[in-house]
């Protein structure tokens, strides 16, 4: 009992911070999204332009996210942390000088750069903090972010697009200033609202440090914890296959939803209210699968069957003689299932892997899922050109997590099957 309530102190300490700098990153990141809703127009950008000028940001994502790890890991997570948030606040509100297609690429590619570290870096922060039976739950509640940048960020975006026109600057530069800026304000609270790990809290015990060294330590003992082996794991190299199958479907739906709904003849006004709607939706079943996943200590068919119910709203929200209420329902199904996946799937690493490899894999698994993260938004792109819709490439979305949720039951599988599988040991 004292060990819940000291991991739950931890938790309350430290996961509001995390949220709120993930909620602005994810905001940051796809606030492209509602921009482009008057922005394509007013710089003549086609689907092809934005698809991939939306989705280069994961390639810089892709090329900086195990060195950047391994760098927090290094150097801690105050002085590391504090530096990406700088800079990726300072590099969103420089969107607001995107006149080309030129500068739209360079900036979203330098964008995915400055993010590239945080979310995998955060994911390892908390195995600083938590044992392996606490983290499904806990990890959900930082990916909370995600749906809270819908709640909160959807109407605020579309809102902001209203003040188109103002001081000479149109809606969606307002809209890059205005979510971009904050997170250079609160970069500068980072050194004192997150210590480097349990040694440097100082609203910890000499006790409570103890035990929480303790527990983790035990648990790492049995754990791979060389990096580059570990990069190697069998089970590691499928999570990468899972991550790249499900960021296909994850990007490509997330950073079109809001012209989505505009095809299906929503104003831009109501867009903000419907996805704060799913975002809602979404938080709550994220809360709700992490702690059943925790509670159960079951990861595989929590990950899976998300993925199979995001794939069957895709297919769904495909068919072209669906009422305006299926097809919502097929589009928060969607959210939902790709919500959540994230806690039960960012606990699988840590299941086997302990010390500087959990940061390692975590990134090159995250790394990958930022490739699929790039193909999608893609996709979607070139499909919407030559179809003039966007069924077909939500087919191809559906896909993409079908071969996803496969790939996770065959490794749920294999590890029964032989638990100490281990790339070529």
């Amino acid at each position: 009992m004292h060990e819940d309530l000291l991991f739950a102190r931890c938790a309350r300490r430290l996961i509001p911070f995390m949220v709120v700098l993930y909620t602005l990153a994810w905001l940051d990141r796809v606030n492209v999204s509602f921009a482009a809703l008057t922005m394509n127009r007013d710089l003549g950008f086609s689907p092809t332009v934005f698809g991939f000028g939306a989705g280069i940001f994961f390639l810089g994502y892709f090329a900086f996210q195990i060195p950047a790890n391994l760098l927090l890991a290094r150097i801690g997570v105050r002085l590391w942390i504090t530096c990406i948030v700088m800079t990726w606040g300072a590099l969103s509100a420089a969107g607001a000088l995107v006149e080309d297609p030129g500068t739209f690429y360079v900036l979203r590619f330098l964008l995915g750069v400055a993010e590239a570290g945080f979310v995998p870096g955060m994911i390892y922060y908390l195995t600083l903090w938590f044992p392996h039976s606490y983290r499904a739950r806990f990890t959900a509640g930082f990916m909370a972010a995600i749906p809270l940048s819908y709640i909160l960020g959807a109407p605020i975006s579309t809102a902001i697009l209203e003040l188109d026109g103002a001081l000479g600057l149109r809606g969606w530069q307002w809209l890059f200033l205005i979510e971009g800026l904050p997170a250079c304000l609160l970069a500068l609270a980072v050194p004192k609202l997150m210590p480097n790990g349990p040694a440097d809290a100082t609203w910890l015990s000499a006790q409570d440090k103890a035990m929480i060294v303790g527990r983790l330590a035990r648990e790492d003992a049995a754990k791979r914890s060389e990096v580059w082996p570990a990069l190697l794991d069998t089970r590691v190299l499928v999570l990468c296959f899972v991550s790249f199958a499900a960021g296909i479907g994850s990007a490509g739906i997330t950073l079109w939803l809001p012209q989505i709904l505009q095809s299906m003849g929503y104003s831009n006004a109501s867009i903000g209210p419907l996805l704060a709607g799913f975002g809602l939706i979404g938080m709550a079943a994220m809360f709700v699968w992490g702690r059943s996943s925790d509670k159960r200590d079951e990861r595989v068919w929590h990950v899976s069957l998300p993925l199979l119910v995001a794939a069957t709203g895709l297919i769904v929200a495909a068919s072209l003689s669906l009422t305006a209420a299926v097809s919502l329902v097929a589009l928060a199904c969607i959210l939902i299932g790709l919500l959540a996946i994230d806690g039960p799937f960012f606990a699988l690493p840590s299941s086997f892997l302990g010390g500087a490899a959990v940061a390692g894999g975590i990134a090159l698994i995250n790394s990958t899922g930022s490739l699929g993260a790039f193909v999608g938004p893609v996709l979607i792109g070139v499909l919407k050109e030559q179809t003039g819709g966007y069924a077909t490439g939500m087919i191809a979305l559906a896909i993409a997590l079908i071969f996803a949720a496969t790939a996770v039951l065959l490794l749920g599988r294999a590890m029964m099957a032989r638990p100490l599988l281990q790339g070529e040991h």
